[in-house]
């Protein structure tokens, strides 16, 4: 019954999120936020559903869109890099194209998982990627804030409150995976209640933050960060040619 009781409060302030950035426009700034979202709604009124009128099928439900939610939800970490460095078009390429690779990368592991029963092979596929797919994220936010601190240039009140709320679901879903490694026998009970309570503590941070109606501050381009770019594709083309070159050299040789 509590944990019903909790589906319903967070369905409640998803579609609250949704209405609200409807109301704002804002999907039109955040479209992959606000449409990761939408699906995840949906997906919340189809696992009820299931639990509810087809629970033999629940299994099977829960880890395919679990596996879709995954892929979708990749998206918020384009979506955040797109809006912070709208103004720096070359940083944002380059952060981009390896966002890009790497996501591509743990995606084509987690589908080579030797394969079985369908939706056994699907959840142990889904356990995987989320896993890989945290770490990057902590990863590639970390690297972003550190980004924008060492150039001084100032977030957002809405990226900021995107960002930090999603910094706090990949936090807890780092730590919800070393736990079930070590010690998840022990903490079970217990975590049952508490992912949902901190699934509804990001919710309502991002329902705060998205709420004003404050218009977006547009940041101005740093030369520095600019220049850094420019200095940093300069030095690699140089050692990629080197490279070719010698390669070419070993050839003849």
């Amino acid at each position: 019954m509590l944990n019903m009781m909790i589906w319903s409060v967070g369905i409640f302030l998803e579609l609250l999120l949704l209405v609200r950035g409807y109301q704002k426009q804002l999907y039109r700034q955040f479209p992959i936020f606000y449409g990761y979202f939408l699906f995840v709604t949906l997906v919340d009124f189809v696992r009820i559903g299931a639990y509810r009128w087809a629970s033999i099928h629940f299994f099977q439900v829960y880890w395919v869109t679990q596996f879709l939610s995954l892929a979708v939800g990749s998206g918020i970490i384009f979506e955040i890099y797109r809006v912070a460095l709208r103004p720096f078009r070359g940083a944002a390429r380059m952060a981009r194209c390896a966002l890009l690779i790497v996501f591509a990368a743990i995606f084509a592991k987690a589908l080579t998982i030797p394969s079985g029963e369908v939706f056994t092979w699907l959840a142990t596929a889904s356990i995987e990627l989320e896993r890989n797919l945290r770490i990057v994220q902590a990863l590639a936010i970390l690297t972003l804030v550190l980004l924008f601190l060492w150039y001084a240039i100032p977030f957002g009140k809405k990226l900021k409150g995107i960002l930090f709320g999603y910094s706090l679901f990949i936090g807890l879903s780092i730590v919800q995976f070393v736990l079930w490694q070590y010690s998840w026998e022990q903490i079970r009970p217990f975590w049952s209640y508490a992912q949902p309570v901190c699934y509804l503590l990001v919710i309502g941070i991002w329902v705060r933050a998205l709420w004003s109606a404050e218009p977006h501050r547009e940041v101005y381009p740093n030369a520095q960060i600019e220049s850094d770019y420019e200095l940093l594709m300069a030095s690699t083309r140089g050692q990629f040619r080197k490279t070719l070159a010698r390669l070419g050299w070993v050839a003849r040789a």
